[in-house]
């Protein structure tokens, strides 16, 4: 497990990491109480990775179209 707090790590990262988690949970060779905070730091990993594709979304989202299909500029986000 990584020392890099889930809150500061890139989406790259965090999918990285949750990989290694999942795979050490699946095989089984961990004891309970290792168990239990991997799959509290998995938790939190893949709400992490699900915040960040959100924010990625809402970016592609915002981005504007010419008739020709070119990126012309951002809409205005709601909320900003």
């Amino acid at each position: 497990m990584s020392d890099v707090a889930v809150d500061e790590m890139s989406f790259e990262a965090a999918m990285a990491e949750l990989e290694q988690v999942l795979g050490q949970l699946e095989r089984g060779d961990v004891a309970l109480d290792q168990s239990i905070t991997l799959y509290e730091r998995g938790a939190a990993l893949k709400a992490r990775c699900e915040a960040k594709l959100k924010e990625a979304e809402e970016k592609v989202a915002a981005i504007t179209l010419d008739s020709d299909g070119n990126p012309t500029g951002l809409k205005p986000v709601e909320g900003l």
